[in-house]
């Protein structure tokens, strides 16, 4: 299990994720909202009035539920909102991140 920073344009997220999500966040992540999100039958609560709605957390969700049930990804903790300004400490740096 490796952090991953996570966020949809809020609170940024510290999560444990396996190690494959970690090092192709990306990917797992475009896939989650470009294909996934739009595609799949077990979606459809997210699809609402033509929009998708989605957080962090559904992604760590679908995760849970369709790709790693044996090995769950867990909330760390709450990193707060982007400052902009100062960033990340330096700590969190080399961590993988993305914003939906």
């Amino acid at each position: 299990m490796k952090p991953v920073i996570l966020s949809a344009d809020s609170e940024r997220m510290l999560y444990s994720v396996p190690d494959v999500v970690a090092e192709h966040l990306r990917e797992y992540c475009l896939e989650f909202c470009s294909k996934w999100l739009p595609e799949s039958p077990d979606a459809a609560p997210y699809r609402q009035n033509g929009c998708l709605c989605y957080t962090e957390a559904d992604f760590i969700a679908y995760l849970n539920k369709y790709l790693f049930p044996d090995e769950p990804s867990v909330l760390i903790r709450n990193l707060g909102f982007p400052d902009y300004e100062s960033g990340l400490p330096k700590e969190y740096d080399a961590i993988p991140r993305f914003n939906f």
